[in-house]
């Protein structure tokens, strides 16, 4: 697998953006200004994290496997696979999804 072999740099997180449903549960299609904006994703890979002034490992706040809540801007896209994925920096996640 792809996403395997990339693996982020310092405070950078590999993040597959959620999809927004096309289709309502009646089964309509919805064109693409009626579909719900989605910013949520699910972490792929971390960096190890950044270093401080003093040297010391500051790791990122999530881990793989994470629900996220991305910014609605931003991101570096890189395409994998036919798969579009993103990078962000650490402090550019929103927050984390809890279930």
């Amino acid at each position: 697998m792809a996403v395997r072999r990339l693996v982020p740099l310092l405070d950078r997180i590999l993040v597959e953006r959620i999809i927004a449903p096309t289709k309502s549960a009646g089964g309509v299609l919805l064109p693409e200004s009626a579909a719900p904006k989605v910013n949520e994703g699910v972490v792929l890979a971390v960096g190890p994290g950044r270093r401080n002034r003093d040297g010391e490992l500051v790791p990122t706040a999530v881990k793989e496997g994470d629900r996220v809540l991305l910014p609605e801007f931003g991101g570096s896209p890189v395409k994998l696979n036919d798969k579009e994925l993103f990078l962000y920096r650490d402090d550019e996640v929103l927050g984390v999804l809890k279930d």
